[in-house]
């Protein structure tokens, strides 16, 4: 099995915010997940990024790969 570390959009239409997930890198955007890290908020004003450091590493140690966008938000 494949994991990837992605964003999965929750709320409701036209206010989005994103959990930051660990799934299976065949499931769909929103399908299941196999654990929420943190969350993601583009319409507060500054951008609201929360996650889970260790947690982070430890996915990544076991070979996780990270989207391109959880990547940028998480170098900061």
């Amino acid at each position: 099995m494949a994991t990837v570390i992605r964003l999965t959009k929750m709320g409701r239409k036209k206010k989005p915010f994103y959990r930051i997930v660990v799934t299976d890198s065949r499931k769909k955007r929103d399908g299941g997940w196999i654990e929420s890290l943190g969350y993601y908020n583009p319409l507060v004003e500054p951008v609201l990024v929360k996650y889970d450091a260790q947690r982070l590493a430890y996915w990544k140690s076991v070979g996780a790969k990270m989207s391109e966008r959880v990547a940028k938000l998480t170098s900061k």
